[in-house]
């Protein structure tokens, strides 16, 4: 087996033993935090051995030390980890800034445009919730619909990444809900969990594969 292979075969492992042991539970430990880390930084690594754009390792590298904070415990964790997602969104916008297009229907605008403002009134639904955080995850949620809107544009070549970018938005509309609409104290929910986690990791699978499948 190619190191590239081996590397994605180590990031689903830990990705799907993070997902079954660890993702619906509450607090920290280290068994937890190398998990959860360990399965984007092997995607990361999955990325570079296999020849993909160095953005893409660099949102994937970004992600896994997103990651990183919010596997710790604490509050003070959050937003140190938002700000690791937004840089990892920021090159996901510009890599697929520079992708071929679609041909022009009009599906892609329809699209967009759904996203867009579903996502701008879900996170108006959330903003009496959101108290001093307002404003980081306002900025965090304009750059996420930004990278959402341009993967929705994307040649059918690169459908996988479009899959993956809509699962990790999914992702984060979910998690959303789970931070800031939560009862303090409360356990976290398990249908959610698994699905913030599934939707996240599996989406940022598909980006990954996706890309390296068609450059191929």
């Amino acid at each position: 087996m190619t190191p590239d292979f081996l590397a994605l075969a180590g990031a689903i492992a830990l990705g799907v033993l993070f997902w079954v042991f660890w993702c619906w539970r509450a607090g920290s430990s280290i068994p937890r935090v190398v998990v959860k880390t360990g399965s984007t930084t092997l995607l990361a690594l999955f990325a570079y051995l296999a020849g993909g754009p160095l953005l893409l390792v660099a949102a994937l590298a970004l992600s896994s030390l997103g990651d990183a904070f919010l596997a710790l415990d604490g509050e003070k964790w959050l937003k140190p980890g938002m700000a690791a997602f937004f840089l990892a969104h920021v090159a996901y916008v510009v890599l697929f800034w520079g992708l071929p297009l679609a041909e022009k229907n009009w599906l892609v605008p329809a699209a967009q445009f759904g996203l867009a403002l579903g996502g701008v009134a879900y996170v108006r639904w959330l903003s009496p919730s959101l108290g001093d955080m307002r404003i980081p995850v306002f900025a965090y949620t304009g750059i996420i619909l930004l990278m959402g809107v341009l993967a929705l544009r994307l040649d059918p070549q690169y459908l996988l990444v479009t899959i993956g970018a809509m699962m990790f938005v999914a992702s984060d509309m979910i998690l959303a809900r789970q931070l800031f609409t939560r009862p303090e104290g409360a356990p976290p929910q398990l249908v959610s969990s698994l699905l913030v986690w599934g939707l996240y990791f599996f989406g940022q699978a598909l980006i990954a594969w996706g890309m390296i499948a068609a450059a191929a």
